[in-house]
């Protein structure tokens, strides 16, 4: 308890040192208000801020290309009211993306706006490993239920990863070379180009490390191997426009990683290894005209894992075990302006999942999902989204998930608006029908979904505000116990999200934030009872994060952020008494120091990127390392 004190007591006294003053914050200005930019993830199509309710963080491209010594889940786990556990444990360790408390399975990912999936998964979370920070140049985080745009999963939010499309002339080439702690060296060189009929993009990207253990070593003897992962990823795009208003885009995107990892908590083993493969091929189109513009996308996600571990009952021997996951999306929509203040939205998605594994042969499910949203725009400040989806499942049938969101902005500066949404996650395959634990009688879980909240935003973009209350119920929890899931409990999660950021001078900007959420399940009890109690497992009920980054010259910019993780429960198979414990995991801090220099007109630029400088010990999950003070350093080019 005392040491979690000292913890907030730390990040109360940054936060009051790096406050900014109202007199350097009026001495420079800035032109544009964040109220004003352009979004798509919130619509579909291209909206502004101002006119819709919904609640976004951005990462932007200057954010991406200052993260180079990061991976993508350590690059979330900054962002407000998002907790990726194991994102700094070993970095070949698997990644669970937590959104406002939610679990890992009720946040939909997105490439470029089409969702991505692995059928031969449990719950079917996108594995984020398989995805290079060097290939991405805008992520749009959208909060709140989103079923009714866009289908299952999105009970929590969506996660839209945006990858780099095309350069700025005929021909450019890219690259980044990088060596850090542990071993880690990674590659990236790219290539893309642009011109009135085609523009294209092409980028590989090579990363291996040592690693650390990922099982904890409280032996005393540090005698545990290291674990380490490598990786190689492919990407390309190529956008072709064969006519006024025509764009075509078919893509290849191909990651293949390789790792080890180990037996259990606390538990070490040299035998266990890892390989995963995945292939996501596609195209889109957009046809624009003078009202609103038609989009089509198809995509395929391909997904093979193999797990090679220590036989049980011959410990001298091993065996391997193999996943496949086959996902198809398509989707047809289009947005059209009825009037100067309306527009309407509407299409229809196609979904295909099948799933083969060791001991489960070629399951299949589809889903066919028909939506329709009307937009109020602007209107004397006024505007609203009412949208519905009519899900057609063919293990449960019809569900019908519906929208509402109104939000009202006063003299450009100030907006309120409100969400009142229901959702559903449909249960996936190796649940459904796995022959050790699946249940083909599970219902999908459905949810209700209510959140509000104000915005600020001055007009020169100096400061901004917003404060956000949420909650959310689901029903028909699916969970597992022995000996397989059931649809057994109900879920609430009730939370706020403050935050904002100052543009204190050109040079200096400061971004704060502090997010709560608390969960509560309710269960039967022995005696068919009601009984609830808390079980946000990994996820803390308090974090609050804080950034500061200031620009020296043009040419060298430094950054510090500071995150704090209040503690949290865990659950630990004790392997000894083999009895399930609940454990307690403490409050820590992190704190990160970037620093950059760009030379030849920016066009090279040297980096070094710190992580836990303040060396933490603690744990992300209970039993798992987490890396101590660790950098990685480089050079980034671009001709």
């Amino acid at each position: 308890m005392k040491k979690e004190r000292k913890v907030w007591a730390m990040t109360l006294i940054a936060l009051w040192l790096l406050a900014p003053s109202k007199t350097n914050a009026q001495q420079d200005s800035v032109v544009t208000s964040n109220l004003e930019e352009i979004v798509v993830t919130a619509t579909k199509f291209p909206k502004s801020q101002s006119e819709t309710g919904k609640v976004l963080t951005i990462i932007d491209e200057d954010q991406l290309k200052r993260s180079a010594g990061k991976d993508i889940s350590q690059l979330l786990n900054e962002q407000v009211g998002i907790v990726i556990a194991g994102a700094n444990s070993n970095p070949g360790k698997d990644k669970s993306v937590f959104l406002r408390g939610a679990g890992s399975g009720y946040t939909l990912i997105l490439l470029d706006g089409i969702p991505v999936n692995d059928p031969s998964g449990i719950g079917g979370a996108f594995d984020l490993r398989m995805l290079p920070i060097d290939q991405i140049e805008r992520i749009e985080i959208l909060k709140g239920s989103q079923s009714a745009l866009y289908g299952s999963d999105a009970v929590a939010g969506v996660i839209n990863i945006i990858t780099k499309k095309k350069g700025n002339k005929p021909f450019g080439v890219n690259g980044t070379a990088t060596y850090g702690t542990y071993n880690t060296k990674k590659g990236n060189i790219g290539v893309s180009g642009s011109t009135d009929v085609i523009d294209y993009n092409a980028g590989y990207t090579y990363y291996k490390t040592d690693g650390i253990s990922e099982a904890k070593d409280t032996t005393g003897t540090q005698g545990f191997d290291k674990d380490g992962f490598d990786q190689n990823s492919f990407q390309t795009s190529v956008g072709v426009h064969p006519a006024k208003g025509l764009t075509l885009r078919p893509f290849v995107r191909y990651s293949k990683f390789n790792g080890k990892y180990d037996a259990g908590a606390f538990s070490d083993d040299v035998v266990p290894v890892y390989h995963s493969k995945f292939l996501n091929t596609g195209i889109s189109g957009d046809y624009a005209f003078s009202k609103g513009t038609v989009h089509l996308q198809y995509a395929r996600d391909n997904v093979k894992r193999t797990y090679i571990t220590r036989d049980y009952f011959k410990p001298d021997s091993s065996v391997a075990s193999g996943f496949s996951g086959y996902f198809d999306n398509a989707e047809v929509y289009a947005n059209y302006d009825l009037a100067e203040h309306f527009q309407v939205l509407g299409g229809v998605n196609y979904q295909h999942h099948k799933m083969t594994s060791s001991d489960l042969k070629d399951s299949t499910l589809h889903i066919v999902n028909p939506f329709l949203s009307f937009f109020v725009k602007d209107v004397h400040g006024f505007s609203t989204e009412i949208g519905g989806r009519l899900v057609h499942h063919s293990v449960f049938g019809d569900i019908f998930v519906y929208s509402f969101n109104p939000s009202y902005v006063i003299n450009n500066q100030v907006k309120l608006f409100a969400n009142y949404s229901t959702g559903f996650k449909a249960p996936y395959l190796d649940q459904l029908y796995n022959p050790s634990y699946g249940n083909p009688k599970l219902k999908p879980e459905k949810s209700k979904n209510l959140e509000g909240g104000i915005q600020f935003a001055t007009l020169d973009n100096r400061i901004d505000i917003r404060g956000t209350v949420f909650s959310r119920k689901i029903n028909n929890v699916i969970i597992y116990q022995y000996p397989g899931y059931i649809n057994f409990n109900k879920q609430n999660d009730l939370g706020f999200e403050l935050e904002s950021t100052f543009n204190v001078t050109e040079k200096l900007r400061v971004k704060a934030f502090y997010a709560f959420v608390k969960g509560e399940v309710t269960t039967k009890n022995s005696a068919e009872r009601d009984t609830t109690f808390n079980n946000l497992i990994r996820r803390p009920k308090h974090s609050i994060g804080i950034n500061v980054g200031y620009a020296f010259t043009n040419n060298f910019y430094v950054s510090a952020n500071l995150k704090t993780f209040g503690k949290r429960g865990d659950m630990f198979f004790n392997s000894t008494t083999f009895a399930t414990e609940a454990v307690s995991l403490k409050a820590y801090q992190l704190v990160d120091i970037y620093a950059e220099y760009k030379l030849l007109q920016g066009k090279l630029k040297v980096f070094a990127d710190l992580h836990n400088v303040l060396d933490k010990n603690y744990y992300e999950i209970y039993g798992y390392s987490t890396m101590g003070f660790n950098m990685n350093a480089g050079v980034t080019f671009g001709l």
